[in-house]
């Protein structure tokens, strides 16, 4: 995994879950990772935990200047952004379309879409002017189909999957690598919260069937690597056994 070793990567969402388990995976194949989150102190502490290749920044990714101003952060830091991990994302609340609050499903927007455009947005420029960086996006099953009481969630995700699509049809003739990454279902906190409604054959799924957080991690790092240069535009699945065996995960 060493054509991420010396670069920069930027990971949204990295206080938890895939986040924080991708930011530990890119530093130890040698990137240099940028954190960010709204919580400041979880970031601080993987920040201390991963050492001086790791650099906390808070944010939310519902405000561009915040995104933008984190980006120009992390290449004061390190050097450039060669990879962007657009992972930050909300579930919560869940509720019946009928019963939805307009506010609550508005802010879903303003992270989950909002949230990965403004990550784009934000690298693109600079990407695009070096001829090269690669943008992955943490996407779902939800993306192309209904689920109840994720009306917000799965039109996110619709949203994150086109915007994947859009950048490969702009930028990718100017050396940009654009994926888009459903794990599946993993055992994090989201999880819990999906359990924890009781609503959709989600929640009634064991606990044993999630993926750990390590695997969508691992997959990231490969992903932004030249084996997987065929994939480049699209949208992969971890549910995919063949994929999986590429990126040495275990079945």
């Amino acid at each position: 995994m060493d054509h991420v070793s010396g670069k920069t990567v930027l990971i949204t969402g990295a206080s938890r879950g895939i986040g924080a388990a991708a930011a530990r995976e890119f530093a130890r194949a040698g990137a240099n990772v940028v954190l960010l989150a709204r919580s400041r102190e979880p970031i601080a502490d993987l920040a201390g935990e991963i050492g001086e290749t790791a650099l906390a920044v808070p944010c939310d990714v519902s405000r561009y200047w915040e995104v933008s101003a984190a980006v120009d952060a992390a290449e004061a830091t390190y050097g450039p952004v060669e990879v962007l991990v657009n992972n930050a994302g909300v579930i919560e609340p869940i509720a019946r379309l009928v019963e939805s609050d307009p506010e609550d499903w508005a802010k879903v927007q303003e992270i989950n879409t909002l949230g990965v455009y403004h990550g784009m947005r934000a690298v693109l420029p600079g990407m695009i002017g070096r001829g090269r960086g690669t943008i992955l996006t943490i996407s779902s099953g939800a993306a192309s189909r209904p689920m109840e009481g994720w009306s917000h969630y799965c039109a996110s995700k619709a949203a994150v999957k086109m915007l994947t699509e859009q950048v490969h049809l702009e930028a990718g003739e100017a050396g940009v690598r654009a994926i888009g990454l459903s794990p599946g279902t993993v055992a994090t906190e989201m999880q819990s919260q999906i359990k924890a409604s009781g609503v959709n054959r989600v929640s009634q799924l064991d606990w044993s069937e999630h993926i750990p957080a390590d695997w969508p991690a691992k997959a990231l790092v490969w992903l932004a690597g030249p084996a997987a240069d065929d994939l480049v535009g699209t949208e992969v699945s971890l549910r995919d056994e063949a994929l999986r065996r590429r990126m040495g995960l275990d079945a």
